[in-house]
């Protein structure tokens, strides 16, 4: 099973420490070219900033600038934030405006990594994967229900109608769609059926599975 995780759009977060501005900002790139475009971009934007430091994932490619900050004290510790959430096809710069104190070694580690993080969060997180298309026709009283089982599969929803009934469509993980119309049969005494409406690889905001009661 192929799947990989990429950020959902654009973004932009600030930090403030000791008086220094960083402004993160987090793009989905699918070259080098672009990620680059993305970093002169941002110079030109913040040309009179200290530093446009940057990082960014392609596949199987990897690179970072530490734009005349001590090394090893923001564009690998950005990269790391992308690295630990598994997240590619990604272009990150985190613009610095010095604030007039020295943060340290230690300190730039942090307001760079907290930076980068900041501006991921902001963006969100999408999975590229394979999924199996569901229509699932409910009653009001049974949606609530059918909706917390969509996330426990690890499912998303991708429109609701309603009307006399709900019909909600969804996408759920292909490896558990036959799990998921089972449950729901079985948990309705057999009152609700999952229709299968195609297979579709795509990307979706990310959720984590979570628990029946969670």
């Amino acid at each position: 099973m192929t799947e990989y995780y990429i950020p959902t759009g654009h973004s932009e977060a600030e930090l403030i420490e000791k008086r220094s501005r960083f402004i993160g900002q987090v793009w989905r790139v699918s070259s080098e070219e672009e990620a680059r475009a993305r970093v002169e971009e941002t110079r030109k934007k913040h040309y009179d900033a200290r530093h446009n430091c940057w990082c960014y994932r392609i596949g199987g490619t990897e690179r970072y600038s530490d734009d005349g900050e001590p090394q090893g004290t923001a564009g690998q510790p950005m990269l790391n934030v992308f690295q630990r959430e598994g997240v590619t096809d990604v272009a990150c710069v985190v613009t610095r405006y010095f604030g007039g104190i020295l943060l340290g070694a230690g300190g730039l580690v942090r307001a760079y990594t907290q930076s980068a993080k900041d501006a991921l969060d902001a963006a969100g997180i999408s999975v590229v994967r394979r999924w199996v298309a569901m229509e699932v026709p409910c009653t009001y009283a049974q949606f609530d229900e059918v909706r917390r089982e969509v996330f426990h599969f690890g499912g998303v929803e991708e429109n609701i109608d309603f009307g006399a009934d709900v019909l909600m469509s969804v996408l759920i993980p292909e490896e558990r769609s036959a799990q998921f119309a089972a449950h729901l049969l079985d948990a309705s005494a057999g009152t609700i059926e999952a229709l299968e409406a195609g297979e579709q690889f795509k990307a979706a905001p990310w959720r984590e599975p979570v628990a029946p009661n969670g």
